[in-house]
C-alpha cells in the first residue's frame, strides 16, 4: 500500500502547500469519508489493542479530562517479550476508564499497519523529516489535552467521528524536544496562546497541518472520534553542530587547552581571541566539501526505515495467497453511510444513495440493513450472518454505489 504527498494533500497541490503553508500557517484540507478509510478503522484498532505484549503503560496511555491516568490504575505487572518486568494494560481496566470518558493514546504506531505506514512514507518521501504517529481516541465532551504547542509539525488525519480544533494566534519560536520547552507550566501556555484564530471541524477524510510550535487544543464533537497525529521532525541546525563536533575531533586546534585564566586582562583577552579563532575555524569547516557531503546525506536520509521484509521471496517461494484453493484473510469494507436503512417503495425495497436508489431483492433487505448498521464488515461475516445472500455480489453492489469502501 503506497501513498504520495499529493494524494495526502489533494485537492491542494504540494507546490501550493510549500509556497503558502509549510512552516508558515495551518492548513485544513477537507476530504471525503473514503479518503483515509484504508489508514485505520475500529476493527484494526481492536486488533492492535489485542496484541497485548506490544503495549505498556508508556506506549498505551489514558487521559481523563486533561489529566493523565497513572498506569498503575489500568495496567498490571507482566513480563514483556524481552523478559523484562513492565506495566501492561489490562482490557477490563481500560474498558472501565473508557466508560468514564478517558481518552486513549496509542503511541508509536506509524509502522503497525500498511495504512498507517503509507501516510508515514508519504510524509518522509517528500523530504519533510521523520514521521512518528500516535492514535488519539476520544469521546464527546471529554478533552484530553489543554491548549499547547508541539515540538514538531503536526499532520492530523481524521478517520472516525468528528473533532473541533481550536487554533490560536500564538506560536512558539521553533521549539525543540528539550525541558526548556516541554516543562512550561500550563499558565504560561494560556498566556502565550493568544487569541482564537479559528475553529476547525474535522470529519473523516480531513487533514489538518500545523507548523511546529503552533498553539492548539481539540474536543470530540461526535460520540467517538479517532485521529492519527503524525509528528514530523525535520533535521535542525543543531544537527550540523553534531556533525561539526565529529569533524573537530580531527582538528588539533580544538584539542588544545584553552588559555589559563588568572583574572588578568591579558588572560581574558587571550581567551576571547582563542574563542574567535575557533569560531572562524568552525566556519571554515562548514565549507569543507566532506562536511557538506555528510550534511547533505544526513538531511536526504532523515527518515525512519520501516518494513522491507519478504522472506518467501528471498527463498523464491510463492505465498499462500498465490496458490489456488488457499483462502487468506478476507478484506474488510468500511461503511460510508452509517445508519442508512432499506426503505419500501410500493412492493419493492431500495437503498437511497447519493447517486440515486439501489434496488434490493429478497434476503438482501435484511442483510443490507444488518451490515449498514456496522462500522465495517468482511465477506465471511456477511456470509455467516446471512447465508441466503450472495455476499460477494451484495458487497460489490454496495461498494459501487458508494456505500462501502475497502478498509
Amino acid at each position: 500500500m503506497t501513498m504520495t504527498l499529493a494524494e495526502l494533500l489533494a485537492p491542494v497541490t504540494p507546490e501550493r502547500f510549500f509556497t503558502e503553508y509549510h512552516d508558515r500557517k495551518p492548513l485544513h484540507v477537507q476530504g471525503g469519508a473514503a479518503k483515509f478509510a484504508h489508514v485505520l478503522s475500529w476493527r484494526q484498532i481492536n486488533r492492535l489493542l489485542d496484541m497485548t505484549h506490544i503495549w505498556s503503560g508508556h506506549s498505551l496511555q489514558l487521559v481523563m479530562d486533561g489529566t493523565p491516568v497513572p498506569p498503575e490504575q489500568y495496567c498490571g505487572r507482566a513480563t514483556s517479550r524481552d523478559n523484562a518486568q513492565v506495566l501492561q494494560p489490562e482490557a477490563p481496566k481500560v474498558r472501565d476508564w473508557v466508560k468514564r470518558g478517558a481518552s486513549i493514546v496509542m503511541n508509536d504506531v506509524d509502522s503497525l499497519t500498511p495504512g498507517l505506514a503509507a501516510v508515514s512514507a508519504a510524509l518522509e518521501g517528500a523530504g519533510l523529516g521523520k514521521a512518528q504517529a500516535n492514535v488519539y481516541i476520544s469521546w464527546q465532551s471529554h478533552k484530553a489535552f489543554p491548549a499547547h504547542f508541539d515540538t514538531h509539525e503536526v499532520w492530523a488525519v481524521q478517520v472516525e467521528g468528528e473533532k473541533t480544533w481550536n487554533l490560536w494566534d500564538g506560536r512558539a519560536e521553533w521549539p525543540i524536544a528539550h525541558p526548556v520547552f516541554r516543562a512550561m507550566p500550563q499558565a504560561q501556555h494560556e498566556q502565550q496562546k493568544g487569541r482564537l484564530r479559528e475553529k476547525v471541524l474535522m470529519r473523516p477524510g480531513d487533514l489538518l497541518y500545523l507548523p511546529r510550535g503552533w498553539y492548539h487544543d481539540a474536543l470530540a464533537e461526535a460520540p467517538a472520534s479517532v485521529h492519527i497525529a503524525y509528528g514530523v521532525h525535520a533535521p535542525l541546525g543543531m544537527d550540523l553542530l553534531n556533525i561539526l563536533v565529529e569533524r573537530a575531533l580531527y582538528d588539533p586546534e580544538f584539542r588544545k587547552p584553552l588559555p589559563r585564566q588568572d583574572g588578568s586582562a591579558a588572560a581574558k583577552f587571550a581567551l576571547t581571541s582563542r574563542a574567535g579563532a575557533l569560531g572562524q575555524r568552525l566556519a571554515e569547516l562548514c565549507r569543507e566539501p566532506k562536511v557538506m557531503e555528510v550534511l547533505e546525506r544526513f538531511v536526504a536520509d532523515y527518515r525512519f526505515h520501516r518494513g522491507g521484509n519478504d522472506l518467501l521471496a528471498a527463498r523464491d517461494i510463492a505465498p499462500a495467497s498465490e496458490k489456488p484453493g488457499v483462502e487468506t484473510d478476507a478484506p474488510a469494507f468500511r461503511v460510508l453511510a452509517p445508519g442508512a436503512k432499506p426503505v419500501r417503495r410500493g412492493a419493492e425495497w431500495v437503498l437511497k444513495t447519493a447517486g440515486g436508489v439501489l434496488p434490493l431483492a429478497g434476503a438482501e433487505v435484511e442483510a443490507a440493513g444488518w451490515l449498514l448498521a456496522r462500522p465495517d464488515v468482511a465477506e465471511p461475516e456477511l456470509r455467516a450472518a446471512h447465508p441466503g445472500v450472495d455476499a460477494a455480489a451484495l458487497l460489490a453492489r454496495l461498494r459501487d454505489a458508494g456505500l462501502l469502501v475497502a478498509a
